[in-house]
């Protein structure tokens, strides 16, 4: 049986944290990369209509494996909360607050992805529309939920360079994963603005961002999964402070 220590210890919380973060990256690669990515054929609504209306349930697993993520983000949340809470209290909070934000904003943007469904489903009321029109209706939709993704990753964006430095001055994390993690975040703000800026250039931007991202992301999860957090130095910050 797991004792009241070993709950409150801060491997218990690191290792929680790594395993919610291993979920967030699988269910987000299933998601856009191996599901979406698949199906969505860029600047052809009609083709992309014919791979949902195809494989609807498999276009359902890809949302629900978002949903998954999110409720992941929200458990990685608290748990970066209670580990960096003695580093920086007010800016442990503030990662919070950007988290949830991001949070919020990709939950409802879920809504532009099941729109598609509706718009190429056999109801009654959508005779009413041609079939190219309720094609662009659910290329709209999706071309949304890409704009949706990419505002909730703002805010994610700032999340990181707050859990970089908190990382990197944490002393019970290695510095290397907190220099790692504020360049995704610098590289999570970049992708996003040029999306909505320089919308000409996102396609580019993405395929350069994204590398450092997935490595920064990858190694930060592994290691809370892996190696935790060093509990010696953790104490030693603990015991200098009053209880919080």
């Amino acid at each position: 049986m797991t004792n009241s220590k070993e709950i409150t210890s801060p491997q218990f919380y690191a290792r929680t944290g790594g395993l919610a973060y291993l979920i967030i990256i699988v269910a987000g690669a299933l998601g856009e990369l191996f599901i979406r990515n698949t199906m969505i054929v860029p600047g052809d609504a009609a083709a992309t209509a014919r791979h949902i209306a195809a494989a609807p349930f498999l276009w359902r697993i890809g949302i629900a494996g978002d949903l998954a993520m999110h409720v992941c983000d929200l458990i990685l949340a608290i748990v970066y909360y209670t580990l960096f809470k003695r580093v920086n209290k007010n800016l442990a909070i503030l990662s919070v607050l950007f988290g949830l934000i991001q949070t919020a904003v990709l939950v409802a943007n879920k809504l532009n992805l099941m729109l598609p469904l509706f718009f190429l489903g056999n109801a009654a009321y959508l005779k009413a529309f041609d079939p190219q029109q309720l094609q662009a209706l659910a290329a709209i939709s999706i071309k949304a939920h890409e704009h949706g993704f990419a505002i909730g990753l703002i805010f994610f964006g700032f999340e990181c360079l707050i859990d970089g430095y908190l990382i990197f001055k944490s002393g019970f994390l290695p510095k290397f994963l907190g220099v790692l993690i504020l360049v995704a975040g610098l590289c999570y703000l970049v992708n996003s603005f040029t999306l909505i800026l320089f919308p000409a250039f996102a396609n580019s931007a993405f395929t350069i961002l994204m590398a450092p991202i997935f490595i920064a992301e990858l190694s930060t999860c592994l290691w809370l999964l892996i190696k935790g957090v060093n509990v010696a130095k953790w104490n030693s910050l603990v015991n200098s402070q009053p209880a919080v």
